[in-house]
């Protein structure tokens, strides 16, 4: 075999190695894993413990947290300072972020006062444990108000619904004094109403019982109930409402008119009686006397 040959053959299989790996180089570069690249990082203002409803916002309450610029929630707060003394108005979970839906406008107020929308009212209410369902009526639910009393047209108690689809806005204890003094625990319940409902809610506390019944918050379907009397609950059948007799409109009142009163005319007096008479004739003579009266 000539040796030119060869030589050409080991140089071109030497070439074809060499560029074999520099191509294989380069493509395991490609493919291999990517460093990771710095994200931008920015501050946000999440709370250090629970925040319930009401509650005002100060230092100890919130911190600075890292997080990604990407992740950044919306309406968050990135400075401390823009959260200070601004009540909550929706609970607030450890390490949650502080959004601006949750919080009310600072100097709106403490307490529940900020969390209650304009045109609405909030009314405490007073009940036990069962008129309170038992301890499950929280805030954020929704209940239905049942009062037991004594109406005036009736026989006998009854308990009708008065009020449906009512927001609770707290439920907790507090401190009463009773007849000789003595502090007691009483189970309160903060309802949000319209100003009518208000009045219907505090006529109905002061005037019989207040029964909460616990319903879905997702049901905002409004009830008609009859209401039950209690010879209903053994088996006596309701009584027919007394019929309504339309009462005829009142005639109008005729219009005074004014009469004079008739002028007395004065009646002359008859005249006397004619003189009695006596006629004599003598011849062509007529002579006439006169009789008076009384002889």
């Amino acid at each position: 075999m000539d040796r030119r040959f060869l030589t050409v053959l080991g140089v071109s299989l030497v070439f074809a190695l060499v560029v074999s790996s520099v191509f294989y180089q380069m493509t395991s570069r490609g493919n291999g894993p990517k460093k990771s690249e710095p994200t931008d990082m920015k501050d946000v203002v999440v709370a250090t413990r629970p925040l319930g409803i009401g509650v005002m916002i100060k230092p100890a309450d919130v911190k600075l947290m890292k997080i990604s610029a990407d992740g950044f929630p919306k309406g968050a707060f990135a400075k401390v300072e823009e959260v200070l003394d601004r009540p909550v108005v929706s609970n607030i979970l450890l390490d949650e972020p502080l959004l601006e839906g949750r919080l009310a406008v600072k100097g709106s107020g403490l307490g529940l006062a900020p969390t209650i929308p304009v045109g609405m009212r909030a009314v405490t209410v007073r009940v036990n444990d069962v008129a309170g369902a038992a301890g499950f009526v929280l805030p954020g639910l929704k209940v239905d108000v049942l009062v037991t009393g004594h109406p005036p047209s009736g026989d006998s108690n009854m308990t009708t619904t008065v009020l449906q689809n009512v927001l609770v806005l707290s439920a907790g204890q507090a401190m009463q004094s009773d007849a000789r003094g003595t502090p007691v625990s009483v189970s309160t319940v903060t309802l949000l109403v319209t100003p009518a409902d208000a009045e219907t809610l505090a006529l109905a506390n002061g005037e019989g019982r207040i029964q909460l019944i616990l319903r879905n918050s997702s049901d905002e379907a409004i009830e008609k109930t009859p209401g039950r009397y209690v010879a209903e609950l053994y088996g006596a059948a309701r009584r027919p409402a007394a019929p309504v007799v339309a009462k005829a409109p009142a005639p109008a009142p005729k219009p005074l008119v004014m009469v004079a009163p008739p002028i007395a005319v004065p009646i002359a007096p008859p005249p006397p009686p004619p003189p009695d008479q006596i006629v004599v004739f003598r011849g062509d003579k007529k002579t006439v006397e006169i009789i008076p009266r009384g002889n």
